[in-house]
């Protein structure tokens, strides 16, 4: 066992619990700007949703089971890769999509639908590529995930905040219309500050082990936004769907993923650290990428015929 197995990170419940309620309040200021007329139209073209799916659960796994034995990492980081791009996607490429001017209604949809799929999905690729890989399959263990656990996540992350946001939104127009920019700035000052306490609760593993994990969560987050966006751009999706998809793709539940690694591996050291830093980096990673979209508006949808 290397040294950074034996690493145990500074994991406190309490925070994930906080990062929760941070996420709930800023989907209710994202769904403000949602109308029932969003959802709508992806029921009648469901395409888009699909793309996402694909992308979340059957290219991210096997292209990062690629980058694994392309890099080859310690064991442990190794299967904290495949962990992450296990997972579901996360709220917080909500708020991003938002952000970016892509389709809103598209990434809220894709993570409640990707969030239930991971009762199946995340278990099932994670044993199928940690299996396939010799480094990792010695350290495998089964994972299973409670359903009713994802499904309370689904409701109180994702319904209760968007239909109160939509509620008030269609109740009170003028306040939104007031409330809208403030909202935005007060979540980019939210996810700031928690980027920061991240980083300070664990600041010496991170100065001690950052030759380890940056490099090789740099490469796999952007091989995520790449897929996402490939894969939507390649089905010929719309730029707004391609924003979506790429964000819903590169933002991963890295809470999630902590859970399980402190559950079903005893907070195992690289697998813990890779996770971790995963959630700080796509946060950085996605505020830039969802920065740079959000001054490039993207081309309008054409009228279907």
């Amino acid at each position: 066992m290397s040294e950074m197995d034996l690493v145990r990170l500074n994991f406190n419940p309490q925070s994930l619990w906080a990062l929760n309620v941070i996420i709930g309040l800023v989907m209710f200021g994202v769904a403000l700007d949602l109308r029932p007329a969003d959802f709508r139209m992806l029921v009648r073209a469901p395409k888009a949703v699909l793309i996402g799916m694909l992308g979340q659960f059957v290219l991210l796994p096997a292209f990062s089971f690629l980058l694994v034995l392309a890099i080859r990492p310690a064991p442990s980081i190794a299967l904290g890769m495949l962990l992450v791009a296990a997972c579901p996607g996360g709220n917080i490429s909500n708020f991003l999509t938002h952000y970016a001017r892509g389709n809103t209604a598209l990434s809220v949809t894709m993570t409640a639908f990707s969030t239930a799929a991971a009762v199946v999905m995340t278990p099932l690729n994670l044993a199928l590529w940690g299996h396939l890989n010799p480094a990792t399959a010695p350290i495998l263990k089964a994972v299973a995930l409670d359903p009713l656990d994802l499904l309370l996540a689904v409701l109180l992350l994702l319904g209760l905040p968007m239909a109160a946001g939509m509620w008030v939104g269609q109740r009170w127009p003028a306040f939104v219309a007031r409330a809208h920019r403030p909202v935005k700035r007060a979540s980019l000052v939210i996810f700031g500050l928690f980027v920061l306490g991240a980083l300070a609760a664990n600041w010496q593993y991170f100065l001690r082990y950052v030759g380890y994990v940056v490099f090789v969560v740099f490469l796999h987050n952007g091989l995520a936004l790449l897929t996402g966006y490939w894969a939507a751009r390649i089905a010929g999706l719309p730029e707004v769907d391609r924003r979506a998809v790429s964000i819903e793709v590169g933002i991963q539940n890295s809470a999630l993923g902590l859970i399980l690694v402190f559950n079903f591996f005893d907070g195992l050291g690289g697998m813990a650290i890779v996770t971790a830093w995963w959630g700080v980096w796509h946060i950085v990673s996605g505020l830039t990428v969802a920065t740079w979209w959000s001054r490039r508006p993207p081309a309008p949808v054409a009228a279907a015929t």
